[in-house]
């Protein structure tokens, strides 16, 4: 069965019966109350889920497992002479539960290896769009031309036992997990360098390879992509991107239909998207600015007319946190460490001291503090990748260790088809005037 598997099935059955136990003793109380406000603004705050994998503290930020990130840069296991945790490692770490060895690291790398095949089919989907398509576009139709390979749709045509279904989601997902970084590789170097494709390196970490085949040799950028698919990798269940990979799968849609329906949620604005609006609202602010190192007191004043023409700081608030984001200090050490004296970044650090104090004294945003995409551009456009349409598609890659992680346990746990129930306004005003009742299916 291999190892991994293996290990996840007997974890699997022991949080089976942990479950079903709590749904025989508790399933009836109440969790929490929904406001009407809730309803009508996007379900914000009401618990409704259950991921496993991760989960987001308003005032410690995001926890792996019960780790946050520094803890996590200091317990996961590293490439040789790195620095960085491997996502290979994070991976183990969310799928099984507990801190992974070495050898488990090593193991997962190897498997991912042997998994990385992409058919030729793959390659043509995308060659087939015009190449002014967006790199987002381009990944989601090569995510679903690999939707051929699906073990889970062979199986369940064939028929298969619904508690089997976790163990062809879990081969769909390493397949697809091993196959994203050559895809995204592809994407880049036909978008941007002129179709000159790199071959994988099999001797290379996941995220080193996936830097090698971007045409980056560069060793702090390899350690760049470790950090960076670590600390996008997840962001608990109710993000549009984990949220939708999750909906689609509980209606038994296979790995590559349920991520390309979550990717395709990835590449909105208010979502994945927002890391290239930072760099793209940087270099505007710096082409009128006519510098490319604005003084704090510049920064002020543009910020101030981006507030003033109702637009947002782009990498700025979250909808949970409640302080600065850790994905945004750990890329900020990153860059102390690496690039300490590009001007890009120094503007990053600049409008992080320019922009909370702004926002706070206009008395009505929660959470002034910057987010993770208020960084990650500018240390990647450090590294030569300024094409930030293409920093998505990263995002994607990265956002795939948690999303696979959380479906396999999906599976495992025989998790239901998702359906919460809908009313319209005109119910919602006769149940205001005691005419009407409302209540779940």
């Amino acid at each position: 069965m291999g190892i991994l598997k293996e290990r996840f099935k007997a974890k699997a059955d022991e949080s089976a019966v942990e479950v079903k136990n709590l749904l025989k003793e508790h399933g009836s109380k109440t969790i929490g109350e929904v406001q009407l406000s809730q309803v009508y603004q996007g379900m914000r705050g009401i618990t409704g889920l259950v991921s496993e994998t991760s989960l987001l503290d308003a005032q410690e930020g995001i926890r792996f497992r019960g780790y946050s990130i520094p803890e996590l840069q200091q317990k996961l296991p590293k490439a040789k002479g790195g620095s960085e945790p491997l996502p290979e490692g994070l991976f183990y770490l969310m799928l099984i539960g507990e801190l992974p060895t070495e050898e488990d690291v090593h193991h997962i790398s190897s498997v991912w290896q042997r998994r990385s095949h992409v058919p030729n089919h793959v390659f043509a989907a995308i060659d087939a769009l015009p190449i002014t398509a967006h790199p987002m576009t381009m990944f989601v139709s090569g995510i679903m031309a690999l939707q051929t390979e699906s073990n889970f749709a062979k199986r369940y045509a064939e028929g298969i036992n619904k508690k089997d279904y976790w163990e062809p989601i879990f081969d769909d997902a390493m397949d697809l997990i091993a196959r994203l970084p050559r895809i995204a590789a592809y994407i880049y170097r036909r978008k941007y360098k002129n179709s000159q494709h790199i071959q994988p390196n099999g001797l290379l970490d996941w995220s080193g390879n996936l830097a090698h085949m971007l045409g980056f040799e560069n060793e702090s950028f390899k350690e760049l992509m470790r950090l960076y698919m670590t600390i996008h990798a997840d962001h608990e269940g109710g993000n549009v991107s984990a949220h939708t990979t999750h909906l689609v799968g509980s209606a038994l849609s296979d790995p590559y239909l349920s991520f390309a329906a979550g990717m395709n949620g990835l590449a909105g604005p208010l979502h994945g998207l927002a890391n290239q609006e930072v760099v793209k609202w940087i270099f505007e602010m710096r082409e009128e600015l006519k510098t490319e190192t604005p003084s704090k007191e510049q920064i002020e004043e543009y910020v101030k007319k981006t507030l003033s023409e109702g637009k947002v700081v782009p990498g700025y608030g979250h909808a949970v946190l409640r302080k600065t984001d850790p994905r945004f200090t750990a890329q900020m050490d990153f860059g102390k460490k690496h690039l300490a004296d590009d001007p890009l970044v120094q503007t990053v650090w600049n409008v992080y001291d320019a922009v909370p104090p702004i926002l706070q004294s206009l008395g009505k945003i929660k959470n002034p503090w910057p987010n993770v995409d208020a960084h990650s551009g500018a240390l990647l456009v450090h590294y030569g990748m300024v094409e930030y349409e293409f920093y998505t598609v990263l995002f994607g890659v990265s956002r795939a260790l948690g999303v696979m992680s959380s479906l396999i346990w999906d599976r495992a746990l025989a998790l239901p088809i998702e359906r919460p129930k809908s009313v319209t306004t005109d119910l919602v005003k006769q149940w205001l005037k005691g005419e009407a009742e409302i209540w779940g299916e």
